[in-house]
């Protein structure tokens, strides 16, 4: 089998002490790994940068979307009404969520390549009285536009509402001050920027929003209340949770504290970004997001023009050299999509790109 490297929004390129942390089973009952979950979760808060009086952790077993899923099927009641700021398909697919569970809900739609608009918001909050939650994708995987949640959080504060934050492919890379932003919900997955591998999700929540899901849940297994409930007592998960995964990311979150934290890892990923883009651009291929809003996970490649080559030509081409990329997600455009996050380093970046040039040679 070939070896080679992810250069994708996750699951990711993960170290080989990450890997060899899956050898070892564990019973889900026991103490000792009970403790590792609770260790996990006060962790996290510290990386959010909040306090436990304030905010506590809740491990959801499943991918990403299912603790975005989790989230909004508990926090948004029956009787309260949802606005989805949707700029990609991660956005759009809260509105499949609130349609298959039945959640009134609405959406402030923007091109994938434009970051939403506070004042916008504003002004739709105003005309909709009715509206008492607010979410929105952070980092959108769709295009590698990282959006504004600053400004939009200040707006759905002032007016009282509770900000649901989907920080997939963010959170663990870019540094976000989630009690001070005013975040109630923040949700992220194992498998993205604190380099562990898939198996579950997390929410980070407001303790007295989490406490207003109590009896909401429309779903059992996604009971975000009855999950912390559960966990709150002594690290023990309400159904089998994903013993190796949640192992391996104890394991993960020491390697990014010896790495030197966010603000490491988040350097590492805007240098890998920066790289790319240059060298890529000097072959005269362009962004699809501008740089104001190109964020440091994931770009979006526009194919250059008049080419004379298929994305699966290219993929293998570059699969067979050591590396695995994306193929576009955006509709109005021919494009693919890069990933630098993960066990990925310059000379990755350098290699990838003598790559890049070697084929393009190839098919002129």
């Amino acid at each position: 089998m070939i070896q080679y490297k992810l250069l994708t929004p996750g699951p990711l390129t993960t170290t080989e002490s990450v890997k060899k942390e899956m050898m070892t089973d564990h019973c889900t009952w026991d103490d000792d790994y009970k403790q590792i979950t609770q260790t996990i979760r006060k962790k996290l808060l510290n990386l959010a940068h909040v306090k436990e009086e304030e905010y506590t952790a809740v491990l959801m077993q499943g991918s990403g979307t299912f603790g975005v899923e989790s989230v909004i099927t508990s926090a948004v009641g029956d009787h309260d009404k949802l606005l989805i700021i949707a700029n990609g398909a991660y956005g759009e697919r809260m509105a499949d969520i609130c349609s298959h569970a039945k959640i009134p809900y609405m959406v402030y739609e923007v091109n994938y390549d434009q970051i939403p608009d506070a004042q916008k918001v504003e002004e739709l909050l105003q005309e909709n009285s009715e509206i008492t939650h607010v979410s929105m994708v952070h980092s959108e995987t769709t295009s590698g536009i990282l959006n504004d949640i600053e400004a939009i959080a200040k707006v759905v504060k002032a007016t009282g509402k509770t900000m649901i934050v989907d920080a997939m492919s963010s959170f663990g890379g870019v540094d976000i001050e989630v009690g001070k932003l005013g975040i109630d919900f923040i949700i992220s997955s194992a498998n993205k920027c604190i380099q562990g591998v898939p198996g579950f999700s997390f929410i980070i929540c407001k303790r007295e929003k989490l406490m207003e899901c109590k009896g909401r849940a429309r779903s059992l297994s996604l009971d975000l209340y009855d999950q912390w409930e559960t966990m709150e007592k002594d690290g023990k998960w309400r159904f089998t949770s994903p013993t190796h995964t949640v192992l391996a990311f104890a394991k993960a979150m020491e390697e990014m504290e010896e790495e030197g934290g966010i603000s490491a890892r988040s350097e590492r990923y805007y240098h890998n970004n920066r790289l790319l883009i240059q060298r890529m651009k000097e072959m005269g291929i362009q962004t699809y997001i501008g740089s104001k809003h190109q964020g440091p996970i994931i770009t979006t490649f526009l194919y250059p023009k008049n080419h004379q080559f298929s994305f699966r030509d290219m993929y293998e081409y570059i699969k067979e050299r050591g590396y695995a990329i994306y193929p576009g997600k955006v509709t109005d455009a021919d494009t693919f999509r890069i990933g630098n996050i993960g066990e990925i380093y310059e000379e990755d970046i350098m290699k990838l790109c003598d790559i890049f040039e070697e084929y393009f040679h190839t098919i002129h």
